[in-house]
């Protein structure tokens, strides 16, 4: 009886174990059979990124920039001394380039740089569809070199303002503009740096400086970010051949566009002074202990008038100004910058050192006299 029960327990437990193993992969293999198994596709490639999102399509960018930028033509004429005390008359003449940022009907308002426009007594500019139209010069402010001017024709195309204060380090950045006159270029780079001063050119601004290729010609032309927003007005280079060496610098927008709105307004914008300072000066180490102050920190009132705001307000020569509406002197550009950015007709509030002691200096801010180009 056991042999016969061997041989049947055999053959059932092979019926399951095939019923299982068929179960388990013949589906499959009828699947296969049917069709073919196909690899998965590739991951797509990772776009590349910028600060604020994906790189968009520059030349979409460069589209809608090109229109908002034209060529200024500025010619004038400047006296030359001759022999025998003749005087002789030589034209001049300077090319750059602009940025349309307002329109109002047929009318819209160029932004360039000052010394663009210069000693210009006729000023024309050529639109992106190459029409040449007259401008007239609405106001300039030499403390930011900047210039506003006004061009009638239906075909120009304001620009998009952009937010400085939001720029990065690194971040994407396109130049157009008129370099040597070859008409709209465009140039790729990044912010290379904030913040950077260069008193020579303007007192007031905080440059944006960047690595796309700015040349003669440039100035005055578009900084946009990567939506294509105006971000800064190209305005100078660093360079030892006085080409492209990679280094150049854009007034940032947030100034700009309130030099803008003011010129558009007054004709010029109403910087500050305190009246009857004359001369203010470095603090060094020598002069420092000549004034019996503890530290280096802050500016010297080297000339004053004895008659005026400052004076009558209590200021006195030998006094070390460190503090300008809570905000730290570190010298002298500090403190001009302070005073003719602070609101005409506002009382500022000067920190003083005399000797060893240290108070405060209520003086009124006045409208500082018109200068003229540098």
């Amino acid at each position: 009886m056991r042999r016969l029960l061997l041989p049947l327990a055999l053959v059932v437990a092979s019926f399951f174990a095939g019923m299982v193993v068929t179960g388990r992969f013949g589906p499959a293999d009828r699947a296969t059979a049917q069709a073919p198994a196909v690899p998965p596709p590739a991951p797509a490639a990772p776009k590349a990124t910028v600060s604020g999102g994906p790189l968009p399509e520059l030349a979409d960018v460069a589209e809608r920039v090109i229109p908002s930028v034209v060529n200024i033509s500025a010619v004038g004429s400047r006296q030359m001394r001759l022999p025998f005390g003749f005087i002789d008359e030589q034209p001049t003449q300077s090319a750059g380039s602009g940025v349309v940022i307002r329109k109002s009907g047929n009318v819209g308002y160029v932004l360039t740089n000052a010394h663009v426009i210069g000693e210009a007594t006729q000023l024309s500019v050529v639109l992106w569809n190459r029409r040449e139209r007259p401008a007239e010069l609405v106001g300039i402010d030499p403390y930011a070199d900047l210039a506003l001017l006004r061009v009638t024709d239906p075909s120009l195309q304001p620009i998009t303002w952009g937010d400085s204060s939001r720029l990065r380090v690194a971040e994407w950045v396109m130049a157009v503009g008129n370099p040597y006159q070859l008409g709209e270029t465009v140039t790729l780079g990044i912010v290379s740096a904030l913040g950077r001063t260069n008193p020579q050119i303007s007192v007031v601004a905080d440059y944006i400086q960047t690595d796309a290729a700015i040349n003669p010609g440039n100035s005055g032309g578009a900084l946009v970010n990567r939506r294509g927003e105006l971000i800064g007005i190209n305005t100078w280079i660093y360079s030892e051949s006085g080409g492209y060496q990679g280094i150049g610098f854009a007034v940032p927008s947030n100034l700009a566009r309130d030099v803008a709105a003011q010129l558009e307004k007054f004709g010029k914008v109403r910087r500050g002074t305190i009246a009857g300072i004359v001369r203010i000066a470095p603090l060094n180490p020598g002069l420092a202990q000549d004034l019996d102050v503890a530290s280096t920190d802050g500016v010297v009132v080297y000339r004053i008038r004895n008659s005026g705001d400052a004076w009558d307000a209590g200021l006195r020569a030998g006094d070390v100004i460190v503090g300008f509406n809570r905000a730290e002197i570190t010298g002298t550009e500090a403190f001009e910058r302070s005073m003719l950015t602070a609101p005409v007709g506002s009382v500022a509030t000067l920190r003083v050192r005399r000797a060893r002691q240290e108070f405060d200096i209520k003086v009124p801010i006045t409208e500082a006299p018109f200068r003229g180009q540098r």
